[in-house]
């Protein structure tokens, strides 16, 4: 439903409220110093955290991106280069973060829904591998190391789209094969499993780090989580307080996303509604949207589909007391659905725009 003054938030699934369960888990929570790993509530967290994605440790953290820095931090050294697709969001979403605090640039490859395929990988370490001769029986390197693959899963920039495990678990035996360390970006990871059935355990165990959001479709109101092997999670904590992000009584917080964690088979929910928004636009707006690619919560629009300007969308919307992002380029207009607008707002939208 709508927030209180009426308005419906299409924007992102950040937006969403803590909810009255969540509220009442803050004002109830036990409290420590977390710098101290002594905050009862924010411990619990991160066992919760590590058992559902089958890995030994968790550090909580206050951002996805702060996780995502941690963790390139952790597996790369200046001067290299992490294996991605061209539309990740560590790459194009974090404010060039890797390339200022890591050092570290990026080998990208092309593919639909974020995909990495097998074949990509041993090209880029082909060209990773190249040497040329330099006196007889030296030789020197002329382009970068590659040391990390990153997967982003649910795949934010391609519309919420999911990379399937199989192909993810064959382009990384590549990967491995490389002896290419391994993270994935999995701030939206339960929609991959609300969409597929498959567990979050088996996604985790493509990479030896996986970040995933408390604050996105799960619908807390702050805070990630980075779950891992032991020994990389009591780096990362070292790291995280390089960056700033040592929290104190962050149990206040870490309570809600507890709340949230529990409640992740809620988003079912969530990608019922964007499939029926997604169908309804593409009845009214031919060519708009497949609705095939609405696979979890965000419905991608062909904007250059609708036949008006943005400027009429948005006033349109601003009228019907609907709040949504502009555009991105020319064409890609997203829509995203989570538990603070309904099937009552969703058509509220769609009679906007008709």
């Amino acid at each position: 439903m709508a927030f209180p003054d009426g308005i419906a938030d299409f924007r992102s699934d950040t937006v969403t409220r803590p909810t009255a369960a969540m509220l009442k888990a803050m004002a109830e929570a036990p409290l420590g110093d977390d710098v101290y790993h002594d905050d009862p509530t924010v411990n619990a967290l991160e066992e919760e955290s590590a058992a559902v994605t089958g890995k030994e440790a968790a550090i909580y953290t206050p951002t996805g991106t702060m996780g995502n820095q941690l963790c390139v931090m952790l597996h790369t050294n200046p001067g290299e280069e992490i294996l991605a697709n061209e539309g990740s969001h560590v790459r194009s979403i974090e404010a060039g973060a890797p390339q200022a605090l890591s050092g570290v640039g990026f080998r990208t490859v092309r593919g639909e829904g974020g995909r990495i395929e097998p074949e990509d990988v041993e090209e880029a370490m082909a060209m990773a591998g190249f040497r040329i001769g330099v006196d007889e029986g030296a030789a020197t390197g002329i382009f970068p190391s590659i040391r990390l693959m990153v997967w982003e899963n649910t795949h934010n920039m391609s519309g919420g789209r999911v990379i399937p495990i199989d192909l993810m678990e064959k382009t990384n035996r590549v990967a491995r094969s490389h002896s290419l360390a391994v993270h994935i970006d999995g701030a939206r990871i339960f929609n991959a499993v609300a969409a597929t059935g498959v567990p979050a355990e088996r996604y985790s165990a493509v990479g030896d780090t996986i970040q995933f959001c408390f604050s996105k479709g799960l619908g807390a109101p702050v805070g990630s989580i980075v779950c891992g092997p032991q020994d990389m999670i009591d780096e990362i904590r070292f790291l995280r307080k390089r960056l700033g992000g040592g929290m104190r009584q962050a149990g206040v917080i870490a309570a809600a996303a507890r709340v949230a964690l529990a409640d992740r088979d809620r988003l079912i929910e969530d990608h019922i509604l964007a499939r029926s928004l997604g169908d309804g636009i593409a009845e009214r707006f031919p060519g708009s949207v497949d609705p095939v690619s609405v696979e979890t919560n965000m419905v991608r629009v062909d904007f250059s589909s609708m036949g008006m300007e943005w400027e009429e969308v948005n006033q349109r919307l601003d009228s019907a007391g609907i709040k949504a992002n502009p555009p991105l380029g020319a064409f890609a207009w997203r829509l995203v659905t989570h538990r603070d607008v309904d099937a009552a707002d969703a058509a509220r939208l769609l009679d906007a725009l008709s």
